[in-house]
């Protein structure tokens, strides 16, 4: 995993606290082998949690994580579509802007 994109905080975080960290990254692996979906659909699944959460940061980073598992923009638009209906115009607002930086971000 590329470390480029990550906030200085959270490694900072991640140093301070590496057994704590080390006990997250299994678990995540561990929930992402749990049931049958792939992991552009894990993906999704996630940054939808996230903008209902407005997670910033896990908004982003999930973006990110749906592009490279070859979700398309046009699909992450389609998520923020999603959530006029289920979280409302502002969640959709701050859910647009950060996925558009994050796809700005990557071409």
């Amino acid at each position: 995993m590329s470390t480029d994109y990550l906030p200085e905080i959270y490694v900072r975080l991640r140093a301070e606290f590496p057994e704590v960290a080390a006990v997250l990254d299994s678990l995540g692996q561990a929930t992402s082998v749990a049931g049958p979906l792939d992991e552009r659909t894990q993906r999704l699944v996630k940054l939808g949690i996230a903008v209902g959460a407005q997670a910033e940061g896990a908004v982003r980073s999930n973006a990110r994580r749906a592009l490279e598992a070859g979700v398309s923009n046009e699909e992450l638009m389609h998520v923020v579509a999603l959530t006029i209906s289920t979280r409302g115009f502002p969640a959709a607002v701050a859910a647009f802007s950060w996925i558009k930086e994050v796809m700005m971000a990557g071409s």
